[in-house]
C-alpha cells in the first residue's frame, strides 16, 4: 500500500483519489474499510496524518509522525518511499527471526510428540510381554517402564502442568517487571542472546535513522524508537538516552553508558553527530547489522541441526536399548 501510494502521489494524483483507488483495490476487507474512512476524513478537511492517527491498529506512531513530517515539508511522496523501504526491511528482519525459530521448534515439538506416543502406547506392550515371560528388568528398563506408566496414568496432570507453565509465563510477561526480567534473561542466553541483541540494534538504527531523515525531531524519534524496540531492556536504555539528550547532551555518550549497544555502534553514531550525517550513519549501521543477523541465523541453523539430531538419537536410542536389555537376559536364560 505504502509503495503504491508514494508512486501515485509522485505522479501528481490528488490525495483523495489515491486513497479511493487504493481502498477499492484492497483484498483485505478490514484494511479497505480503514482506507475508505481515511479518504472520507481527508475529504472532510483533516490532514492525512490526523486521519491516519484515528486508526492505530493499522498505522502506528512511526507511520503517522513520518507522514506528518512529509506533509509539513511538502515531500510526502519521498517520505512514503522511505516508509515503504523501512517496512520492507522490518518485515525481512522479522522473517529471518521466524525462519531461525520455526525449524528447531517444529523438530522439537514433533520429537516430543513421537517420544510421548512411544512411551504411552508402545512401551506398555513390551512391559506386558516381559511381565508375562517373567523376565527380570534391568534398572534402565524399569525406569523407562515407570515413566511410561506415569504418562499413561497421569497424562492429564502433564497437560495441566505444561498449560499452567505456558499460561503463567505469558501472564508474567504481560507485567512490566516480568517483561523486563524475561527480556533481560533472553539477552543473556548463549547464541540466541547475541542474535536478539543484533536484531535490537538493527531495528533501533533503522527506525531512528528513518525518522530523523524524514524530519521528525530527535526527542520524538527516540520516544517512537523506544516503543518499537521489541525488548524492555533496550527500551529502557533508549529512554535513559532520551532523557540525557533532552538535557542537552550528545546521543553517543549516553548510548555508551547504557552498555546495551556495541562500542562500534556508539562510535559510529558519534561520528555521525560530528559530521551532521547521523541519519546516513544510522542507515549504514542498520544495513551492517541486518547482514550480521543473516549470518547469525545461518550459523545458528547450522549449529542447531546436529545438536537436535544428536539429542533425538540419544533419547530414541536409550528407549530402544532399554527395551532390548531384558530380551538379552531371556535369550541367555533359554541358552
Amino acid at each position: 500500500f505504502t509503495r503504491q501510494f508514494s508512486v501515485m502521489i509522485d505522479a501528481g494524483l490528488p490525495l483523495v483519489q489515491c486513497l479511493e483507488i487504493l481502498g477499492q483495490q484492497q483484498d483485505n476487507k478490514a484494511f479497505q474499510k480503514v482506507l475508505l474512512q481515511v479518504r472520507q476524513d481527508v475529504e472532510g478537511g483533516l490532514s492525512l496524518a490526523e486521519a491516519l492517527r484515528k486508526h492505530p491498529q493499522a498505522f502506528d506512531d512511526l507511520y503517522v509522525n513520518m507522514v506528518a513530517a512529509g506533509e509539513a515539508g511538502g515531500i510526502l511522496d519521498t517520505i512514503l518511499q522511505r516508509l515503504a523501504t523501512y517496512i520492507e526491511k522490518n518485515v525481512k528482519l522479522k522473517s529471518q527471526v521466524r525462519s531461525a525459530l520455526i525449524y528447531p521448534v517444529a523438530v522439537v515439538v514433533i520429537a516430543v510428540i513421537v517420544v510421548y506416543i512411544i512411551l504411552w502406547k508402545v512401551i506398555p506392550v513390551f512391559a506386558s510381554l516381559f511381565e508375562g515371560l517373567g523376565a527380570s528388568l534391568p534398572l534402565l528398563t524399569q525406569v523407562i517402564v515407570n515413566v511410561s506408566r506415569f504418562i499413561g496414568n497421569f497424562w492429564w496432570l502433564i497437560f495441566l502442568v505444561v498449560a499452567g507453565v505456558i499460561f503463567g509465563t505469558h501472564q508474567y510477561y504481560q507485567t512490566e517487571g516480568g517483561r523486563y526480567q524475561l527480556d533481560k534473561l533472553l539477552l543473556k542466553l548463549p547464541a540466541i542472546g547475541l542474535l536478539l541483541r543484533k536484531i535490537a540494534v538493527a531495528r533501533f538504527c533503522r527506525t531512528l535513522g528513518t525518522l530523523l531523515s524524514s524530519g521528525v525531531a530527535i526527542l520524538e524519534s527516540l520516544d517512537i524508537t523506544a516503543r518499537t524496540a521489541g525488548n524492555a531492556v533496550i527500551e529502557e536504555a533508549i529512554l535513559i538516552v532520551r532523557k540525557e539528550v533532552e538535557e542537552g547532551k550528545s546521543l553517543a555518550d549516553p548510548l555508551t553508558r547504557t552498555e546495551q549497544f556495541p562500542p562500534m555502534v556508539c562510535q559510529m553514531i558519534g561520528v555521525g553527530e560530528q559530521t551532521g550525517a547521523m541519519d546516513t550513519m544510522l542507515s549504514k549501521i542498520a544495513d551492517f547489522y541486518e547482514d550480521e543477523v543473516d549470518a547469525a541465523v545461518e550459523g545458528m541453523m547450522a549449529l542447531l541441526e546436529p545438536i537436535i539430531i544428536s539429542f533425538l538419537g540419544v533419547v530414541i536410542g536409550t528407549i530402544v536399548v532399554a527395551m532390548y536389555l531384558p530380551m538379552f537376559s531371556l535369550i541367555s536364560q533359554i541358552g
